[in-house]
């Protein structure tokens, strides 16, 4: 499979900037695959399509404040600091991006917030854009924490071309977040709202959690035609016993079991047994998914229309059929589906 195969023309204005007015009222495309029909719906419909029994699978990942603006020590310059993760509590040690990189060298101090209230001194470099930084800071780790992420904001991808507004803090990250480490939401499960997982519920819907911290991987462009030699950067994942019950109980049973969004089936597909069965697992994953592909675990998925030659397009039409996906996006291009983050819904069954 070749990655132009995946090109196609999304008008800019079709890319969301903004997240719709309540979470489940965006639009739902719903796609059968046996019968290739696609119907056009609003998310909070979603429960025509689930019965007593069934199970959900959300990622209950917990986005941060990762973004942060800061001065170069000297020069005054600015420069974007993006968090990536935590490397070492006690030393206060970051994985982070920075830009302009071409600046920012080893022994570089970067000042934060008014008053200069933290500062930071490159220790290493990781990758062209990749720096280490130590947090140079005295007092408790809470206190450390909580003024870090007073400086950060909501960490936007950079195709949603605006500034970030207060209305964010709340929209991009789902109402089940827990666990804390992601610094991207997974997007499609932004369009559950309380009452709408109440309706599933009183359905006899299941719900099962697994953590993938979302990484910047996910906007990660693929410079490679043959898409067997694209990597995937790694990224931490939880699978604990209670979803793995859950899920392999309805296997059993045969009833539906749905991946909500790409990085719960990525999730999924990295921990399976010879016979199909989800096995407990901590660790990390790099798993790559693209068509042809035999998934083990879900067999219906809900996901958010993505933007051209990303590898979560590549996902979902291995799952749904590379000609059904990519007829459906053109479908919803004409019919002015929002694409993207803060876009609308598809659910292949």
């Amino acid at each position: 499979m070749k990655l132009s195969k995946f090109k196609y023309k999304l008008p800019e204005e079709l890319i969301a900037l903004h997240p719709s007015k309540n979470r489940d009222e965006s639009k739902l495309m719903v796609l059968h695959r046996d019968s290739r029909k696609i119907e056009h719906k609003l998310f909070k419909d979603i429960t025509e399509y689930f019965d007593d029994q069934d199970v959900m699978v959300f990622n209950d990942t917990k986005v941060f404040p990762a973004r942060l603006y800061g001065n170069k020590e000297k020069t005054g310059a600015e420069i974007e600091v993006f968090l990536l993760r935590e490397l070492n509590r006690e030393q206060r040690l970051w994985d982070v991006l920075v830009d302009p990189a071409r600046k920012i060298r080893i022994g570089n101090k970067l000042y934060f917030g008014e008053d200069d209230m933290l500062v930071a001194e490159v220790i290493d470099n990781t990758t062209s854009r990749g720096r280490t930084l130590r947090f140079l800071f005295d007092g408790p780790y809470d206190e450390f924490k909580k003024t870090l992420y007073s400086l950060g904001e909501t960490p936007l991808p950079k195709f949603i071309q605006r500034a970030v507004q207060p209305e964010d803090k709340d929209r991009y990250q789902t109402i089940f977040a827990k666990h804390e480490g992601a610094v991207a939401a997974p997007t499609a499960g932004l369009h559950f709202s309380r009452e709408l997982l109440k309706r599933l519920e009183i359905i006899g819907v299941d719900f099962g959690y697994v953590t993938l911290h979302v990484g910047l991987g996910n906007f990660r462009s693929v410079d490679v035609e043959d898409l067997t030699k694209h990597k995937m950067d790694s990224e931490q994942i939880w699978i604990r016993d209670e979803a793995c019950d859950l899920v392999n109980n309805a296997k059993t049973k045969k009833k539906n079991i749905c991946a909500v969004g790409t990085t719960v089936m990525r999730t999924l597909e990295s921990s399976v047994s010879t016979q199909g069965h989800l096995k407990p697992f901590e660790g990390w994953t790099n798993k790559f998914i693209f068509p042809p592909y035999e998934f083990s675990v879900a067999n219906r998925m809900i996901t958010n229309f993505h933007l051209p030659m990303s590898t979560l397009l590549m996902m979902v039409a291995a799952f749904g059929g590379y000609d059904f996906v990519m007829e459906a996006y053109q479908k919803a291009i004409k019919e002015g589906y929002r694409f993207g983050t803060y876009g609308d819904a598809m659910l292949i069954l």
